[in-house]
């Protein structure tokens, strides 16, 4: 009697739903991003699940606030932020993927 569903190969979607330790492959949920300040386009990098209030090093306006899990960009910063992902010794650069928000 075979599988129903293939337990080498899940879909994208499967994988994102379990716990990050469940995972086929473990990964984090969080990451880091670079957030550029809208007055002053200073560059701050931030954390997805910052539990506290960050604030751009130049200017002082507020990049994100916490809630319960991921921290909250303000409406103003959310236009661009960008991506940091870091990959094994296979590629030791880190690289960038640009995400806008609408």
């Amino acid at each position: 009697m075979p599988l129903a569903r293939d337990l080498l190969h899940p879909s994208l979607e499967e994988e994102r739903r379990k716990h990050k330790k469940k995972r086929l492959v473990q990964s984090p949920n969080s990451y880091f991003m670079d957030v550029k300040c809208p007055g002053c386009y200073k560059i701050t990098t931030v954390f997805s699940h910052a539990q506290t209030v960050v604030l751009c090093v130049g200017c002082s306006t507020i990049l994100c606030q916490p809630t319960g899990g991921k921290a909250r960009l303000t409406e103003v910063v959310a236009c661009l932020f960008i991506f940091k992902q870091w990959y094994c010794k296979a590629i030791p650069d880190s690289h960038y993927v640009v995400k806008m928000l609408v």
